[in-house]
């Protein structure tokens, strides 16, 4: 009709969200993988002079198979992002916006406070990711909620000093240097970007939650985890500005309909009727606030397999994934734990 056009403009839009199929197919191999190490809040995994690290709030801690974490290092903050350099230099990022390059305090480019990802390129190149110039990265819910597009990628060349690569993106939270540029992970977009001198080009749109860090995968491609899942009701109260922003002033954030690294922790929080809980008990399939899941992508970044922990699992917030001498390792913030299980 004529009319049509016009008419489009008082419609509703509909909400739709990638189904779990192909390669994202449901499973359950996070909940059924072994336990590496029970840490509080497991977050950031790297290698760094052949050890395995691991941060739990502000502290750095070191792994080994069957053995407790050792404490390593303690900081004034909560580290919010971490990363190994080829000569073994760690670089540490705190919440309050400071950076630690090999234990001195590094110089960072002005209004970048809230560092979500390091990556070292293998000629020492520092990629940085500032996930937002209004939020620390210990308030991401805040910048989603808000729907901000404030974030920005840096690097800077052995020697040199940082420069901006790539602006005006909601929330970079993942970085993985490819040649001269980088892959980086934009999660209020739900997709991957590569960034270059050429500029910024989407690689991997529609993923079904919301992407994190980035890490190589032997043979080739990357992997890739995703700390939320994207449901309805979310996407909902995303395209609701008046009712979004009433929550956030009248609601404890713990309770906001929006998404999280854990749930089902208290009677308060929102979703736990109807399809939630029949009979009592949790249902797989029904739509959650927290999920885990990490993704196996090919060489050409297309996804080729994943591992699950579903609605009614445990093992939800997953934000890091590194291979660290032929083992697949899994941090689950939301399971306070890393895991451990057979490579898909």
């Amino acid at each position: 009709m004529i009319l049509d056009p016009i008419l489009d403009i008082f419609r509703g839009q509909a909400i739709t969200i990638p189904p779990l199929d192909g390669a994202f197919r449901a499973n359950t191999s996070l909940d059924e993988a072994p336990v590496f190490a029970a840490l509080p809040e497991a977050d950031n995994l790297c290698r760094a002079d052949g050890r395995l690290l691991a941060t739990s709030g502000a502290k750095i801690y070191a792994l080994a198979e069957d053995a407790a974490p050792t404490l390593e290092e303690t900081f004034p903050a909560a580290i919010s992002a971490l990363a190994s350099a080829p000569d073994g230099t760690l670089a540490v990022a705190l919440d309050d916006g400071s950076l630690i390059e090999g234990g001195q305090p590094a110089a960072v480019p002005t209004g970048v406070s809230c560092i979500t990802a390091l990556a070292y390129a293998p000629d020492g190149t520092l990629w940085l990711a500032n996930g937002s110039d209004r939020h620390p990265a210990s308030a991401w819910v805040a910048d989603l909620m808000e729907k901000n597009a404030s974030g920005s990628v840096w690097l800077r060349a052995p020697g040199g000093a940082f420069t901006r690569a790539a602006a005006g993106l909601q929330w970079p939270y993942g970085l993985l240097p490819d040649g001269g540029g980088a892959i980086v992970s934009e999660s209020w977009r739900h997709r991957l970007l590569r960034v270059s001198g050429g500029g910024v080009e989407p690689v991997l749109k529609h993923l079904p939650g919301y992407p994190a860090r980035l890490s190589p995968a032997a043979g080739g491609g990357a992997w890739l985890a995703i700390f939320a899942p994207r449901n309805r009701l979310i996407e909902l109260v995303l395209q609701e500005t008046h009712y979004r922003y009433d929550m956030m002033a009248e609601v404890p954030r713990e309770f906001w309909i929006a998404p999280a690294l854990s749930s089902a922790q208290s009677f308060l929080e929102p979703l736990q009727c109807g399809g939630i809980r029949t009979m009592g008990v949790h249902k797989a399939w029904a739509p959650s606030r927290s999920y885990g899941l990490v993704v196996r992508l090919g060489p050409d970044l297309v996804p080729l397999a994943s591992l699950h922990s579903r609605a009614n699992g445990r093992r939800h917030g997953t934000t890091s994934v590194i291979e660290a001498d032929g083992r697949l390792l899994i941090a689950s913030k939301g399971g306070n734990c890393v895991l451990a299980p057979e490579a898909p």
